[in-house]
């Protein structure tokens, strides 16, 4: 159990021992560690001047770039809580996120979405990252672990986004752990390829920080490939969509990476399999908001059975199996709660275990193996059926990248499966079945093989509600 109650601000911490080293490069800048720790404090002091420092709620709808990171940690620095919000939510979306998160402030680039906005203090941009006639001098500086620090929502694959609010400890922990297994130091790229609005975006900061690595910033749309040879990228933390396109770009340059950290989703094994071909270091992890991202991950140089795994417990975070295989978490980087009703919810058993709702087993090395979720989980004909194993054995079949089976409704079995697949040449149908049978029972093998929908807009993880919609659909239709 920790003591401390505070630890140095990593970022000044940094501007102390590497003033010149790059901390942000890429979006048309370069700004070394003592300029993004005046830039912050610039930004802080103008929040404050403002009367939105401690305790303050501050909103970000903003595209990824330096301002973000600037502004994100200029709220934190003022003692405020930064509430990263998507930027794909139409303006209902942002005015309810705003709400549950009990926000009071929004600082966007989007003018529309400013002018259509009421009932909030609404900024710029540019309205804080003014640096004329801000105080600046790097003395040392603390932070206190336990003040709330972010509000980041749950991704709502199962219902309802949920509001997690996070600590100063939360992310420190979080990224210390993750840092004794992929080792970052100065001179160090870490490509900031996920949203900030994600907390394994926001995982990607404080790994930095507290290193003293570069975070390095993509062009926007612009080919992985490309920008990890155009910014010397060394690490990089990637979902499944992500990796599909890197794999499929005309021979990019990734000779410089040292490590790519998948998550997010379950991994299909194609794709692991095809990295190790292609020599890309990848490191496959479990994670999850409530525990500030990772809590699992492969340790470097893992090897193709490990990696079919989703690795070891990382420091600071515990990790156990209940008697019905369900995954339970706490440690250093479990959430603060749920904001709910003006409150806090802290949803944890007698003994402060987090119930994850996800399913798995901890091999004799202590390795985690995820298997699904329970709320995945239907009967078809009085038998259970698991999704993610059908969808496991689907992936690892030639020409298929991707696949997602969910139930439709049955008069006779109650719910039967049926399957989306992605992929370039997949097999047809018939031939998806054939392969099925050979390994799962009958019930299990989906009764229709769709082809993945064209034009569903991209997440972190996969909509199974969006899903399952389609496929009733396309039942009803048949």
């Amino acid at each position: 159990m920790r003591e401390e109650c505070t630890v140095p601000c990593p970022l000044r911490e940094r501007a102390r021992e590497f003033p010149e080293t790059p901390a942000v490069e890429g979006d048309g800048v370069r700004i070394t560690y003592r300029e993004l720790d005046r830039l912050v404090s610039a930004a802080a002091q103008a929040l404050e001047g403002r009367g939105l420092g401690d305790g303050s709620r501050v909103a970000l709808h903003m595209r990824r770039g330096w301002r973000y990171v600037v502004l994100m940690l200029g709220v934190m620095r003022a003692g405020g809580v930064a509430c990263p919000v998507s930027t794909r939510l139409p303006l209902p979306g942002v005015r309810d996120a705003l709400r549950r998160a009990g926000c009071g402030v929004l600082i966007s680039d989007d003018a529309a979405l400013l002018r259509g906005l009421e009932g909030v203090v609404r900024l710029r941009p540019e309205d804080l990252l003014v640096e004329e006639g801000a105080a600046y001098a790097p003395t040392p500086l603390d932070i206190e672990l336990d003040r709330p620090a972010t509000v980041v929502f749950t991704s709502g694959s199962t219902g309802e986004p949920k509001a997690a609010l996070h600590t100063c400890a939360n992310h420190y922990f979080n990224a210390a752990g993750s840092n004794q297994n992929i080792t970052l130091a100065p001179g160090d790229r870490w490509m900031l390829s996920l949203p900030l609005y994600h907390v394994g975006g926001i995982s990607i900061l404080f790994k930095c920080l507290l290193s003293g690595a570069t975070i390095a910033l993509p062009e926007e749309g612009a080919p992985l490939g490309r920008e990890i040879s155009r910014l010397g990228v060394t690490h990089a933390s990637l979902v499944s969509t992500q990796l599909v396109r890197l794999l499929r770009e005309e021979s990019p340059a990734l000779g410089g990476l040292r490590a790519v950290l998948l998550g997010a989703s379950a991994m299909p094994p194609s794709l692991i399999s095809e990295s190790v071909r292609r020599g890309i270091p990848v490191h496959t992890s479990y994670g999850l908001t409530e525990m500030a991202s990772q809590v699992t991950s492969t340790p470097p140089g893992a090897s193709r059975e490990e990696l079919s795994s989703s690795g070891r417990v990382l420091p600071h975070r515990e990790l156990s199996i209940s008697g019905e295989g369900e995954i339970l978490v706490r440690g250093g980087t479990l959430f603060a709660g749920y904001l709910k009703d003006g409150g806090v919810e802290r949803p944890l058993d007698a003994e402060g275990w987090f119930h994850t709702r996800d399913l798995g087993h901890l091999d004799e090395r202590g390795y985690l193996h995820v298997s699904g979720r329970m709320d995945n989980r239907f009967v078809s004909g009085g038998e259970n059926v698991q999704p993610e194993e059908i969808e496991e054995i689907l992936c690892r079949l030639d020409g298929v990248e991707q696949a997602v089976v969910v139930p439709v409704p049955d008069e006779e079995f109650g719910e039967r499966p049926v399957a989306f697949v992605r992929g370039v040449g997949e097999p047809p149908a018939q031939e998806l079945s054939r392969a099925l049978r050979e390994t799962l029972p009958g019930f299990k093998v989906p009764d229709a093989f769709y082809p993945w929908p064209s034009g569903l807009p991209e997440g972190m993880k996969v909509d199974r509600g969006l899903f399952r919609r389609l496929a009733r659909e396309l039942r009803a239709g048949r």
